[in-house]
């Protein structure tokens, strides 16, 4: 398994994030996002599940069920470079598998939290199939970065959910899956919506 590290090799926090179903780590979305965490002086190892991988070589495999991806981020888990406290996530799909396991690395000490950018609440069009039955009882501090138009789960849907109390959303207004907001709508650009979430993701870290 290989990881791609951003950020100061010395840092108190490390979120190790996975990428989402369709683009890889290096994407220019998660590229984005780990440097802007590492400009608030948090080391990001990112990782990418076999699937993706394979598709480096020429593979075209699809994405399996996010509960058949649970060994593989255990296993980077115990095998990522981790310094200091650590935190798990990712981005869309990798951050609902992240969510799967993280209680059990709580429960075991060896976690600090979750961040996910941009859960999959439902698939697009599809309310009705919620991805959340495991958040009711999710014990882990956990930080949910949405865009309040995000067509897997938006401001309007959100909150009749049944989540757990450790869980903390925040809403970059405008933004969609990708967290990007409409300047035109919003005032804000992309550039500023991952400047704030970076500097929230700060902000709920030193509460752990």
């Amino acid at each position: 398994m290989d990881f791609l590290t951003t950020g100061p090799d010395d840092a108190a926090i490390t979120i190790l994030l996975a990428h989402g179903a369709g683009a890889p780590m290096d994407s220019a979305a998660m590229s984005a996002s780990a440097a802007v965490l590492a400009a608030e002086g948090l080391r990001v190892v990112r990782f990418e599940f076999d699937y993706m991988a394979t598709r480096r070589s020429g593979g075209r495999k699809p994405p399996p069920k996010a509960e058949l991806l649970m060994p593989q981020y255990e296993q980077a888990v115990s095998s990522a470079p981790i310094s200091g406290k650590l935190i798990i996530g990712g981005k869309s799909m990798g951050g609902r598998v992240a969510s799967m396991v993280a209680d059990r690395f709580h429960d075991a000490g060896k976690l600090s939290g979750l961040l996910c950018l941009g859960y999959p609440f439902h698939p697009p069009d599809k309310p009705q199939q919620l991805r959340t039955a495991h958040l009711k009882n999710l014990k882990t501090p956990t930080l949910i970065v949405q865009g309040t138009r995000d067509p897997f789960g938006t401001r309007e849907q959100v909150p009749a959910y049944d989540l757990s109390p450790s869980i903390e959303i925040h809403w970059l207004e405008d933004g969609d899956h990708d967290l990007k907001p409409r300047k035109s709508v919003s005032g804000f650009t992309a550039a500023d919506h991952l400047r704030g979430m970076a500097a929230k993701v700060r902000e709920w870290t030193q509460s752990l």
